[in-house]
């Protein structure tokens, strides 16, 4: 799909870390992109920077997503690029040893739910809400493609460590998304295709840079090659050529200098 000058996208999470990145360059490419976030502050300030639109947007509630699209395709038009970076979730094991009380403890059925709303059912909602908006508007090319959804899943989706029993199988919910939403949507010439990045530097891990410098450099050599932490643009360049590949569908995309994570 070419992506030209004042097409609309939508980057949820666009206020920050792979979001932010994602949003600068389709941006940069020329098109009219649209902020989802619920960080009012930073998300005005960088849809400002590119020339977007901000609109606070809660993932986890539904009427804020319907008005969010709303809004968004009422000041850019119909998106044909989707990008969902927004999660929100809890950490904690199966079971674990509780200090105060000197016993076990289960994580609660309430914490996974939470988790899973967070990262899958916001999935769905985003994605499904898109395309909607997509099968009702025209196609864009000979193909009779109407929009490409890139979903954000995770390389805990496959190596899910401990500690992470609701962010990894949620984020591997968010790979079986990809293949039968894609053939739902074939008809329709609407691509769907997730990116599991590895340990990117974000800014919740840059923090760790000063606060535990020792953490840090082991984080970097943990990667194979380039022994580092991923750079949100690098995130940001796999996003665009995804919109731009018409013949990438239904796949899931490791992003992660060839780490595979170890149980801890």
């Amino acid at each position: 799909m070419k992506l030209e000058a004042g097409m609309a996208a939508i980057v949820t999470g666009g206020a920050s870390g792979l979001g932010q990145a994602s949003a600068t360059a389709l941006a940069d490419q020329g098109l009219k992109v649209a902020i989802f976030d619920i960080n009012e502050e930073e998300g005005e300030k960088h849809a400002a920077a590119i020339g977007g639109t901000f609109h606070h947007v809660n993932i986890m509630d539904e009427q804020s997503v319907v008005d969010g699209f709303a809004a968004a395709r009422s000041a850019n038009g119909q998106e044909r690029v989707t990008v969902h970076c927004a999660m929100a979730s809890k950490r904690g094991k199966t079971i674990g040893w509780d200090k105060e009380s000197g016993a076990y403890k289960r994580l609660s059925t309430e914490d996974y739910a939470f988790g899973a709303e967070g990262i899958l059912v916001s999935s769905y909602r985003i994605a499904s809400h898109s395309a909607l908006g997509m099968a009702n508007s025209d196609p864009v090319n000979d193909d009779g493609e109407r929009g490409a959804i890139t979903l954000t899943a995770s390389v805990a989706a496959q190596d899910g460590q401990i500690g992470q029993v609701i962010y990894g199988s949620c984020k591997s919910g968010v790979n079986g998304l990809v293949l039968p939403m894609a053939r739902d949507l074939m008809q329709l010439g609407i691509r769907v295709n997730s990116v599991m990045p590895g340990i990117f530097a974000t800014p919740l891990m840059l923090g760790m840079k000063d606060r535990n410098p020792q953490m840090w450099d082991q984080l970097n050599a943990s990667v194979p090659f380039p022994k580092r932490l991923g750079n949100p643009e690098e995130f940001a360049s796999l996003i665009l050529e995804i919109a731009r590949n018409s013949y990438i569908n239904g796949h899931q995309f490791r992003l992660d200098g060839a780490i595979r994570m170890p149980p801890r």
